[in-house]
């Protein structure tokens, strides 16, 4: 097997993905739309958007493309993976077509494939301007804090967590008056859960599934977990206080439900299904389907697994998934990301990043999130700029490697976050 590859997206998620496709014996050639100056260095990157559909099928129309990844969100959607299947239609397509990618799409929609498929998830109704006195009466029936998620993408940005009442009205009303945009025209509100989070991925032909491995990402901008959400500060996995027992109950419980529902419903999905899950005492609830691999999670996962990706992935775009073995490493993996200061509000870029052909490195890499090329070499180009991954033996030993890499690089402004893994101490 000698495959043509395209992976859509230019973040570090794709960066990690195309890196572990890179590696494999099963690839004849590798393109990244747009991928970044990262990709570059063991791919071929090609200008344009990864919204821009008619590009997209015109470059796998001229490099004979075989598989596509689809990295971000937006696209799959939008429909690109129906898009693409109806102009090329034995292209194998890893993403989920726009009736699945609705799992993420919309909150409503995801939280009714849950209570549809008895799937554990915390009680919720969804509102809208019109209805916003009910919203508020379901408020009130409700122990704080107040979950407040909005329908649509939101760059996952879309979620507010309150502890006063009056507080969660007033961030319903704006809302509803576009602070997310066409996204918050409708919101999911739900009862808190208590617990600790953990990524699970999945990924399925439909019918078969892998269970790849699990990730504990860190959302707050500030140490301790203080501060606004963000895409994602860091990331670790094996994740502690995941072990077997629980593990075999996100399985039974969850995945399980989950890929035979979107069979009952009738629902072709071929991709990756990330479930965002509370440890609650114990026992899994589903706060959140994504219909891609998370971001900064991927930057670990994929460093520890090591059997051929790309395999796996064409044989889950070709429905052959059930003749996959996943091998995965025993060392851990910490990722350590690097942001642009003032971000997730305001902040500048396009600022030299220094440190770069020195940092990666045995058991390092230094996965792009949001940089570009310029004349003064490699700059800053977003809020997320690099994700640093480290792997070895132990969680701390991994952290301390990530860490003495961050400190090798450095651009104007540069902020991380100095305790990734320091939360996950305590179950080791």
């Amino acid at each position: 097997m000698s495959i043509k590859v395209l992976v859509v997206g230019s973040g570090g998620r794709e960066s990690a993905i195309a890196w572990k496709i890179s590696q494999s014996d099963s690839l004849a050639a590798l393109y990244c739309l747009p991928g970044n100056p990262g990709t570059s260095t063991f791919a071929s990157n090609i200008a344009a958007g990864a919204l821009d559909f008619e590009a997209i099928a015109a470059a796998v129309e001229k490099y004979g493309i075989e598989l596509v990844v689809v990295g971000p969100e937006a696209p799959l959607v939008e429909g690109l993976t129906d898009f693409l299947k109806s102009r090329f239609p034995s292209l194998m397509v890893v993403g989920p077509g726009k009736v699945g990618a609705m799992l993420e799409g919309s909150k409503e929609f995801a939280k009714d494939f849950m209570n549809r498929h008895s799937i554990p998830t915390a009680a919720y109704r969804s509102f809208t301007k019109e209805t916003m006195a009910e919203a508020f009466a379901f408020m009130e029936t409700l122990k704080p804090p107040y979950v407040l998620k909005a329908d649509g993408l939101a760059a996952g940005k879309g979620v507010v967590i309150l502890d006063d009442i009056a507080a969660a009205r007033q961030e319903l009303e704006q809302m509803f008056s576009g602070k997310f945009g066409e996204a918050s025209s409708k919101v999911v509100i739900e009862q808190f859960l208590s617990g600790i989070e953990v990524s699970v991925f999945v990924l399925t032909d439909g019918r078969d599934y892998m269970v790849l491995p699990e990730a504990k990402d860190y959302k707050r901008i500030g140490e301790g977990d203080t501060g606004l959400n963000t895409g994602g500060m860091g990331a670790v996995s094996p994740v502690p206080f995941a072990d077997k027992a629980f593990m075999s109950k996100v399985e039974e419980r969850i995945i399980k439900p989950t890929i035979a529902g979107l069979q009952a419903d009738g629902i072709d999905y071929k991709g990756f299904i990330f479930i965002g899950l509370m440890n609650c005492g114990g026992d899994p609830y589903v706060i959140e389907y994504n219909v891609r691999m998370g971001d900064p999670e991927t930057e670990s996962v994929m460093t520890r697994i090591d059997s051929d990706f790309l395999h796996h992935l064409a044989a889950a775009a070709s429905g052959t998934l059930a003749g996959e073995a996943i091998k995965i490493s025993p060392q851990a993996a910490v990722t350590v990301v690097m942001v642009s200061g003032g971000y997730p509000e305001h902040y500048k870029s396009l600022y030299p990043i220094h440190g770069l052909e020195q940092a990666g490195g045995r058991n390092v890499n230094v996965f792009h999130m949001g940089t570009k090329d310029s004349s003064e070499g490699v700059v800053s180009a977003g809020g997320r700029v690099l994700a640093v991954t480290a792997n070895a033996p132990d969680m701390q030993r991994a952290a301390q490697k990530a860490y003495k890499a961050v400190a090798g690089i450095d651009f104007k402004d540069c902020y991380y976050r100095g305790d990734i893994t320091k939360d996950l101490e305590k179950y080791l």
